[in-house]
């Protein structure tokens, strides 16, 4: 088991298995499934992704350096929390952009029953160091435990 400190974004404690992109996170290319067509698994649909195209996001500890693309990349994240097809958290290795950071703000203020915990600046060892399906745990403080 290995410890990481990183910056709490929203707030919130869970376990998940771990999902991990060492590239980019295109929020509308990779949730456009579920957002549209009723994927409740919320099944990665970027192409471009290699290590996560056709795999399951919701319920995974969504293990990723930054998210890329368009300025709807907030909403999406908001949508998907509002449709319960969100991964389990977000784990940055980088600093959270402000796109991605909205939507979860938004979604962590104005949905009720959702939770999505967000932590960023966990730095490179991190990323370099998670495997897909290794177990990840929260804490409030922004320790990402994983092992």
């Amino acid at each position: 088991m290995k410890s990481f400190q990183g910056r709490v974004v929203t707030p919130g404690t869970v376990t998940a298995p771990a999902l991990v992109s060492r590239e980019g996170l295109n929020t509308l290319a990779s949730f456009q499934k579920a957002l549209q067509f009723g994927d409740k698994k919320a099944t990665c649909g970027d192409q471009n992704n290699a290590d996560l195209y056709g795999k399951q996001m919701a319920g995974k500890a969504l293990c990723l350096p930054r998210t890329i693309g368009s300025t709807t990349g907030g909403l999406v994240l908001y949508c998907a929390c509002s449709m319960k097809r969100q991964p389990a958290c977000l784990l940055f290795s980088e600093p959270i952009d402000s796109l991605a950071a909205a939507g979860a703000i938004l979604a962590d203020v104005w949905l009720d029953d959702v939770t999505m915990p967000v932590v960023d600046s966990l730095g490179d060892e991190f990323l370099e160091y998670m495997k897909d399906d290794m177990t990840v745990t929260i804490k409030e403080n922004g320790v990402v435990e994983a092992g």
